[in-house]
């Protein structure tokens, strides 16, 4: 019976994973379909997620149970991590945003799919976390895969683009390994606090309100997707081990390349699908190779 439920909970995690991976894979697709400036996207679709975190969150609560929904409380125990959490996330979603309209949405989703050998790297840089010899080959293999991709833009316009979209795995990577020391902390305060933040700041350079019909459609359903892959996401790993939730990271590359393809008739380069199937690789071989060694 035990056994039967633990599986039942890794199946779980898996499926909220996958199903958040798949949900988040739509984001490049609302962005490229707006055709709308950076800023104002930014301030519909963070408004909209902050509604978003309202409405479901209850569903999602983590740590503390119904008591991490309270802002207030959340904020006076983790004050310095949930400002932390707020300042990265604001600043991975405007960078990815603004990625997308400056490169190929399969060199931005190749290179955000290298997240969870990030993750580990930062977590050795920056919190001393241990890191085996096999993850530090993936490391390895992820960068040389990023590499790839960045060296085919170099002297092409959209180098940034291919920059922003590594600034922007730089600063996810960041906050993941935040949430890790503090499993406690509120996802949904975290995340709403993220998408206060992003609307200020966007509030700043945006004019939200001449967008056109398909602009805010974008906007809507970005607002509504993104907050739920969000969450489902970051809930997998109280379900199942961090290590099998990362093998569902390639879902988005894979799932936001073809809704790129379908509609906009971008074919990825050459360089692009080298260095996917590098970066895939070294994140198989992080985390599968290691789990079934580990049996």
């Amino acid at each position: 019976m035990t056994q039967r439920l633990r599986v039942h909970g890794r199946s779980r995690g898996w499926l909220y994973a996958g199903c958040g991976m798949l949900v988040v894979s739509t984001d490049s697709f609302f962005v490229r379909w707006s055709r709308a400036e950076v800023w104002d996207l930014v301030f519909w679709v963070a408004l909209i997620s902050l509604v978003t975190y309202f409405v479901t969150g209850s569903r999602f609560v983590t740590g503390l149970g119904r008591e991490s929904m309270n802002p207030i409380r959340s904020w006076r125990r983790f004050p310095i991590p949930l400002t932390a959490i707020a300042v990265l996330s604001t600043v991975s979603q405007i960078s990815y945003i603004t990625a997308v309209t400056r490169t190929t949405v399969s060199n931005v989703v190749v290179i955000v799919g290298a997240s969870p050998v990030m993750v580990a790297l930062v977590g050795r840089v920056f919190f001393s976390e241990r890191t085996s010899r096999r993850v530090w080959t993936a490391i390895v293999l992820t960068f040389a895969g990023m590499t790839v991709i960045v060296a085919g833009s170099v002297g092409e316009p959209n180098l940034d683009g291919d920059l922003l979209a590594v600034a922007a795995v730089l600063a996810f990577s960041i906050g993941v390994n935040i949430w890790r020391r503090w499993p406690e902390m509120s996802r949904i305060v975290g995340l709403s606090m993220a998408a206060v933040l992003s609307v200020v700041v966007a509030s700043f350079f945006a004019s939200p309100l001449t967008l056109d019909g398909r602009a805010y459609l974008a906007c809507l359903g970005m607002g509504l997707l993104n907050p739920l892959g969000r969450l489902l996401h970051t809930n997998a790993p109280r379900y199942a081990p961090a290590a099998e939730v990362a093998l569902f990271t390639p879902v988005e590359t894979v799932a936001a390349s073809l809704w790129a393809w379908l509609a906009f008739s971008e074919v990825p380069k050459v360089g692009t699908v080298v260095g996917a199937v590098i970066i895939i690789g070294g994140v198989l071989y992080g985390t599968v190779t290691a789990r079934e060694q580990d049996r």
